[in-house]
């Protein structure tokens, strides 16, 4: 299928006539360097893609600067996986722990795993959820999530594909335009049920407004403008410097006993940071970023 325009963006949208909104994106080239970074299976690249699709959707509602972070964590085949995007859509990621795994249920590549939720303002309080991981699905899991912590009625769909991933979420907003309760659940499984019509391919390869069309053609819905999302991981030499500066003198003095040069990757993107000793002893006091 021929790659759209709205690839590697994000769409909020609005149903005019019901309390209910949404988001979309399709990931192509973010997704791609994203997992270019580390020598990732099929496995861990599937759910990489649905970690980052659901994590961008999620960053869409923030009505402030600052960062969403989904994280999973288990004894199981995978220790870690993490995404992080900004409200500015920018993204990145890492897995940790067997990276040929197979492809399978978030369960089994997560057993007896949890996810973490972090949404973390750049002023202001971090709010912080636990996830336990339940579900085969990691779009299950998310959307048992929210009903529960937010109370609103919350369904998420994922897809990936061969480096490319989407991610399409519908949320109940509470009570403003529709007061009747039984027809603001009718409304709510109807457009559920009209959501569940679409494949995953189509998910990845339909222009977002042919598939809101094609979705929900008799409702009138108002998509607000894209947003752009690119992979882009905030490290540098200073913040870099920083961490080095940080470890204790004793464990600086042997690095640099061993080797002439210190070599610091950022395991996110893949950069490289070359330091030699007079690089860290030219400031005092390191600061954290």
């Amino acid at each position: 299928m021929p790659k759209h325009s709205t690839n590697d963006e994000s769409y909020r949208f609005l149903f005019e006539d019901a309390d209910i909104r949404g988001e979309t994106v399709v990931l192509d080239n973010v997704l791609k360097e994203l997992v270019a970074t580390n020598a990732y299976g099929p496995g861990i690249q599937k759910l990489l893609g649905e970690f980052a699709a659901a994590t961008v959707v999620i960053s869409n509602n923030l009505k402030f600067d600052g960062h969403v972070v989904l994280q999973g964590r288990s004894d199981g085949p995978i220790s870690l996986l993490m995404v992080e995007c900004s409200s500015d859509g920018d993204l990145r990621g890492i897995a940790r722990g067997d990276l040929k795994a197979p492809e399978g249920p978030i369960k089994s590549l997560l057993p007896n795993g949890v996810l973490t939720l972090t949404i973390e303002p750049e002023v202001g309080q971090r709010y912080q959820g636990i996830i336990a991981v339940q579900r085969d699905e990691l779009a299950d899991v998310l959307s048992d999530y929210f009903e529960q912590s937010e109370q609103l009625a919350t369904k998420f769909w994922l897809s990936t594909r061969a480096g490319s991933s989407a991610g399409l979420m519908l949320q109940q907003l509470p009570e403003q335009l529709v007061k009747d309760e039984d027809e603001r659940l009718d409304q709510w499984q109807t457009l559920c049920a009209l959501a569940d019509t679409m494949t995953p391919d189509e998910l990845i390869d339909t222009d977002t407004d042919q598939l809101l069309f094609k979705l929900f053609n008799e409702w009138n819905v108002k998509r607000f403008e894209p947003k752009h999302i690119r992979f882009y991981c905030n490290c540098s030499r200073d913040r870099s410097l920083n961490a080095l500066r940080l470890l204790p003198k004793h464990e600086i003095t042997e690095l640099f006993e061993e080797q002439q040069t210190v070599t610091m990757n950022c395991e996110m993107c893949g950069d490289s940071y070359h330091f030699a000793r007079n690089d860290v002893d030219q400031s005092t006091e390191p600061t954290i970023h």
